[in-house]
C-alpha cells in the first residue's frame, strides 16, 4: 500500500510503455492517470482501449504532450480533441490494434509466450510488414506480445497484499494488463482487511500487483 496517488506513480520513467485499463471511461484508473499527467514524464507509449475524451484521464496525457505513441483499438471518439491534435500534428504516432488482438497480445506477454497467429487483420493494412502464414487454407497474421513497463489499473476492492476484486464492466482490460507489466499500480475504491476478499472473489491475484492506493469513490466500478 502507498499513502497517496502521487506516491503511487513515483518511479514511472520517460519513455516507459504504460498500460492503462478500462473501456471508454468504465474501469479507467482516472486518478492514477491524472497523477501521471502531473508527474510529467514524456515520450510515453500509451497502450489502452481508447485515447480519452474531454478534459479528464487519458486526454490529459495528450493535452500535456506526454505521449509519443498510442497503441489503441478505438482512438477516435467524440470529444477526444487532444489526441486528434497530437496525432494530426505528428507529435503522436498511432498503432491501431483490433480489440481482441490487443487483449491477446497482452495475455501473451503475461503468459510468457513469443506471440500467436490470428486471422484478424489478414489482407488489410493492419498486416503490413508482419509475418503471415496459411493454416488449413486460411491466412493468419503473426502478432507479438505487448509488454508494459507500468500498468495502471482500477478495482472496486483490494487488500494490502494486492489482491483485487473488479466490479462489472471494470473487469475488462484491467486483469490482463496487471499481469503484463513490470510494475503494476492499482487504484481501488476500498482497502479491505487481509482475508476479507474471498479467494473465489479475487479477479487479479496480488502476485501481479506491486502498489495499491485507496481512492474512495475513485471509479473502480
Amino acid at each position: 500500500m502507498v499513502a497517496s496517488i502521487d506516491e503511487a506513480v513515483a518511479g514511472v520513467r520517460d519513455g516507459d510503455v504504460v498500460l492503462v485499463g478500462g473501456f471508454g471511461i468504465g474501469g479507467v484508473p482516472l486518478h492514477l492517470v491524472e497523477a501521471l499527467a502531473r508527474l510529467g514524464r514524456r515520450d510515453l507509449t500509451l497502450v489502452s482501449n481508447n485515447c480519452g475524451t474531454g478534459e479528464i484521464g487519458l486526454a490529459l496525457l495528450f493535452k500535456n504532450h506526454l505521449v509519443r505513441k498510442a497503441c489503441a483499438s478505438f482512438p477516435a471518439q467524440a470529444g477526444n480533441h487532444h489526441f486528434v491534435a497530437a496525432y494530426e500534428s505528428g507529435e503522436c504516432e498511432l498503432e491501431l490494434v483490433p480489440q481482441g488482438t490487443l487483449a491477446e497480445r497482452l495475455r501473451a506477454a503475461a503468459a510468457g509466450l513469443g506471440g500467436f497467429y490470428t486471422p484478424t487483420g489478414a489482407g488489410t493494412d493492419l498486416a503490413a510488414g508482419k509475418e503471415t502464414r496459411e493454416i488449413d487454407g486460411r491466412t493468419y497474421v503473426f502478432e507479438r506480445p505487448l509488454r508494459g513497463d507500468v500498468a495502471l489499473v482500477s478495482a472496486h476492492r483490494g487488500d494490502r497484499f494486492g489482491n483485487l476484486r473488479h466490479r462489472r464492466s471494470s473487469r475488462n482490460f484491467n486483469p490482463v494488463m496487471a499481469m503484463a507489466a513490470r510494475l503494476t499500480i492499482a487504484q481501488v475504491d476500498e482497502i479491505a482487511p487481509a482475508g476479507a476478499i474471498d479467494p473465489d472473489d479475487v479477479h487479479t491475484p496480488g502476485i501481479f500487483v506491486d502498489r495499491v492506493v485507496e481512492v474512495p469513490g475513485g471509479g473502480g466500478r
